[in-house]
């Protein structure tokens, strides 16, 4: 199937905040082909459908570690601080904004949050595998380790002077 976006756009897209990977409103918008003021307008039209875990407002604090995060102009900009929305609130904008692109995009962005929980998934597991491998080997070795300290205590003890010695 032919990406109306590619994936790589779409991960560059997504940040953490509050422990959670979401998307910004000017970036859906620009995804969409709408402007934030359209999309920010359909979602509040539409606030019963955004709960607290589906979308939030940046605090000012966010907004401004965003800022420095991506270089912007210092004239112009916004003035009311950015929407994030969670892979839900992405899933829910699909019923608010019902355009044929909006839905094409809604569904590369979800099949994009979901690559990226697999890839997560499976750097879980191999960090988990390691870890044991560290462990038991760390077990297995801890009887070599001691092995090699004696043998290092012994020749530090039987240090003998060697060469020539005048009294």
């Amino acid at each position: 199937m032919n990406e109306l976006i590619p994936a790589e756009i779409v991960e560059n897209k997504i940040y953490l905040f509050r422990g959670q990977k979401v998307l910004l409103d000017r970036d859906l918008a620009e995804m969409y082909g709408v402007t934030t003021k359209v999309l920010n307008q359909a979602v509040s039209r539409n606030m019963e459908r955004f709960p607290d875990d589906f979308m939030f407002k940046l605090s000012l604090r966010e907004a401004s570690n965003l800022k420095s995060q991506i270089v912007t102009s210092s004239w112009g900009g916004r003035r009311k601080q950015p929407m994030a929305f969670t892979e839900q609130g992405v899933a829910m904008l699909s019923s608010v904004l019902s355009s044929p692109r909006a839905i094409a995009v809604n569904i590369q962005i979800i099949r994009t949050f979901t690559k990226l929980r697999a890839m997560l998934a499976e750097n879980d597991d191999l960090r988990r595998k390691i870890e044991a491998m560290e462990k038991q080997y760390d077990e297995n070795f801890a009887v070599v380790f001691d092995a090699i300290r004696r043998m290092l205590d012994d020749d530090a003890e039987q240090k003998t002077e060697i060469g020539f010695r005048t009294d």
